[in-house]
């Protein structure tokens, strides 16, 4: 299984901190979760920023669901 942790507009858009989903690409593992929050969030996986939908995930990784953050 992957761990997907969902941060501030990402985890309000889900409604849960966190969520487990079989392995597969990261497009896959995130189809569960089509919301338009989700579509402009930015990725880390095992705390690495992962912008390839098409990377694969393997049991026991970790993905961290960014959205996107406004600065000033």
């Amino acid at each position: 299984m992957v761990e997907l942790r969902f941060f501030a507009a990402a985890r309000a858009a889900v409604g849960s901190p966190t969520a487990s989903v079989p392995a597969g690409s990261l497009s896959s593992v995130l189809a569960g979760f089509d919301n338009p929050v989700i579509a402009k969030c930015t990725f880390l996986v095992n705390g690495i920023a992962e912008a390839d939908l098409a990377r694969v995930l393997t049991d026991g990784d970790v993905v961290d669901v960014l959205p996107p953050f406004a600065g000033g």
